[in-house]
């Protein structure tokens, strides 16, 4: 079976860092913490074949654990017990999204793999496991499917089910699993209404 791999992360944050392009003077780096894919079929039904969810030790530069923002945590649920018990080093979880994902492209609603892994594995001193040309920017899928730029910059990854009328069965925003299964959910219903097709997944190397 043909597939696709849709992903969403979640990173370091906290009140105001967003509009101070984490730049402020408490800020932490915007390193990794958790990452979420599911693998959907493009053929035949469309399914949700599997899902891949990895929580990872975030570190400032010095190789020091940061601790997480409330406000990160009130966010996405996860909280410095979950990461002490479930967090992998970086290295580790990224190794095992690339066994995960294989030779499928990688799809994100944006450019995470710059945004949050090209940071993160900088900030760590290692080498990105997964080349930039396997990653592909899910916006673009919309728009080859008829939604109009103007439209698909006004979206967001948690609110994306919503706004086309698509079931994302619970799926928990703020969530890497939960937000990329919301996009793979409303990827799979333009499948499965003849918008998209699987040669539309192929490849994005602009």
């Amino acid at each position: 079976m043909q597939t696709a791999i849709i992903w969403d992360v979640e990173f370091l944050t906290d009140a105001g860092a967003p509009q101070r392009f984490w730049c402020g003077p408490d800020d932490p780096d915007p390193v990794l913490v958790q990452i979420g894919a599911v693998r959907l079929g493009l053929e035949g039904a469309f399914p949700i074949v599997e899902t891949f969810e990895r929580v990872v030790i975030p570190r400032d530069r010095a190789g020091n654990i940061w601790p997480l923002s409330p406000l990160f945590t009130k966010l996405t649920k996860i909280s410095d017990a979950r990461v002490n018990i479930e967090g992998e080093e970086l290295g580790v979880a990224l190794q095992a999204l690339k066994a995960f994902a294989a030779d499928d492209m990688i799809w994100a609603w944006g450019n995470d793999e710059i945004f949050a892994l090209g940071i993160s594995c900088y900030l760590a001193g290692i080498e990105a496991p997964i080349p930039a040309t396997q990653f592909g920017n899910a916006t673009r899928l919309l728009v080859k499917g008829g939604v109009p730029t103007a439209e698909v910059v006004t979206l967001r990854s948690n609110t994306l089910a919503a706004h086309f009328g698509v079931d994302d069965a619970g799926a928990q925003a703020h969530d890497a699993l939960g937000d990329a299964q919301s996009v793979a959910y409303v990827l799979q219903h333009f499948l499965r209404n003849g918008r998209l097709k699987a040669d539309d997944f192929a490849q994005d190397r602009t």
